[in-house]
This record gives C-alpha cells, sequence and structure tokens, in this order.
C-alpha cells in the first residue's frame, strides 16, 4: 500500500491504537455491510407518492437522508404520520415488506467488506450485528451477503428499551459477547448509528456511503472512510496488529 505524503498526515489522526488488543467488532447493516439506502429511499419514495404526501411531490434524497436514513420505523413513522402513528407504523411494515422484495436482487456488498472479514476472522475476534431494521430485514441482509455464520449475534433495536441513536443496542451487544467496550470498535454509516455507538462509549469508524460528510462528523466518529478499501482504515488496523504482535501480512 503506498501512502502520499498528504494522505499520512489524515492517516496519523485516525488511530484505533487504544484499544489494543482489540477483542470484537460491531457492525451497523443497512449502509455499512451494504448500500441499502437507494433502495429504502425508492420504497418510501413511491410509497409516500402514491398516498400523496408533501403534496403528491417525491421525497428528495436530501430529505431521506435527514429525516429517515438510519432511524427506527417507530421515529419515521411518528415524523411522517405525526396526526396517525397507528397508520405510520402499519404503513412502515408496507415500505418493509416493498423492500425486501427489491433488495433480493439489488443488494450488494460495501467495497472491501470480504477483506475486512476475513481480518476479522484471521483474528479470533468476536463480532455482531446491531441494527435498527426489521428482524426480517435483517436476515435477508446479513443472508444475502453471506453473512450468516459471520456473525456471533444480531442485536435488534426492536428488542432495546431505546433504538439507536441510544446506546442501547450497543450495550447490550457488548453484554452479550462479554467484551469490553474498551477493546471494541464500531462501524456505521448514519448519524444516528454513530452517535449510538460513541454514547456506548466506543470509537466509531463512519462510512461515507450516501450520507454527507459534515453530517457524519458532527457525530464524532473516531474517523471516515469511503469504503473498506480506504488506506485509513487499514493503516489503523495494521497499527493495531502491531501492538498486539500480530505478523504483518504478506497480501
Amino acid at each position: 500500500m503506498t501512502i502520499s505524503s498528504g494522505e499520512n498526515s489524515v492517516i496519523s489522526s485516525c488511530s484505533l491504537a487504544r484499544l489494543a488488543p482489540l477483542e470484537a467488532v460491531l457492525f451497523d447493516v443497512d449502509g455499512t455491510l451494504c448500500d441499502s439506502d437507494p433502495i429504502h429511499h425508492l420504497a418510501f419514495r413511491e410509497m409516500l407518492q402514491e398516498i400523496g404526501f408533501n403534496g403528491g411531490v417525491p421525497i428528495s434524497e436530501q430529505f431521506f437522508v435527514e429525516n429517515i436514513a438510519g432511524k427506527h420505523n417507530d421515529d419515521i413513522a411518528a415524523l411522517l404520520f405525526p396526526n396517525d402513528l397507528e397508520r405510520g407504523l402499519k404503513f412502515c411494515v408496507d415500505k418493509e415488506a416493498m423492500f425486501r422484495r427489491l433488495a433480493k436482487e439489488a443488494l450488494k456488498p460495501i467495497q472491501g467488506l470480504y477483506k475486512l472479514k476475513k481480518w476479522v476472522e484471521d483474528r479470533g475476534l468476536k463480532r455482531a450485528a446491531v441494527t435498527n431494521a426489521p428482524k426480517e430485514n435483517a436476515e435477508l441482509m446479513i443472508s444475502t451477503l453471506g453473512l450468516s455464520d459471520f456473525f456471533e449475534a444480531v442485536i435488534l433495536g426492536d428488542d432495546c428499551e431505546h433504538a439507536k441513536p441510544f446506546p442501547d443496542p450497543y450495550l447490550k451487544a457488548l453484554a452479550i459477547l462479554k467484551v469490553s467496550k474498551d477493546h471494541t470498535v464500531v462501524f456505521e454509516d448514519s448519524v444516528s448509528g454513530i452517535k449510538a455507538g460513541v454514547a456506548a462509549g466506543m470509537p466509531v469508524v463512519g462510512l461515507m456511503t450516501r450520507n454527507p460528510e459534515h453530517l457524519l462528523r458532527e457525530a464524532n466518529p473516531a474517523f471516515l472512510i469511503k469504503n473498506y478499501e480506504d488506506p485509513k482504515l487499514w493503516a489503523a488496523l495494521e497499527e493495531l496488529d502491531r501492538l498486539a504482535g500480530v505478523a504483518p501480512s504478506s497480501t
């Protein structure tokens, strides 16, 4: 890996050294394992237009990012249907069914995901998926990506007292895996997800899959990456290996 002097100054501020020795890795699902937001946006856009939301004008990507992406369906329902929560919740259930129909054919892993998967497996780290997605969605995405055997646990926002952006789902993951927040890293792509990981006391590596960089930075991630091939990430992981006494990889 060749790193320019300009990149080097950025990478120097992207350390995860305080986590050594690393024990566990926690992943969000939507937008973190796969680029699913465009599918969600399409489903919301078409279904909201059908019922005349926003005067029948399709919701923009900006509206989706600012109001929907990464949020739990309870919060989305309350925002979209403030005067009829029951209708909003039913709408979200129907929307998720549409998402699953579309996702079966359209889901693709984030670039470099399987390279990071191998790195995690080779070091015997514990791992869990932590998501605000409904159970059926999470299971579909994880199985479609071939990760059903990779994760030791899948923690759902629905199974916690509070979903993201509250820390509850990440705290539950730590308890289930029996690991310390001081030796665990989180991967997230949304503002609410980054806030949840930070609130749980862990450094969060933010993915710039779809959400604007300035919004993600406001949530206080340890650093941001384009995808799992990003040199900043691998410089940080190599530093963890060095501190743990792991021999450099030949790849």
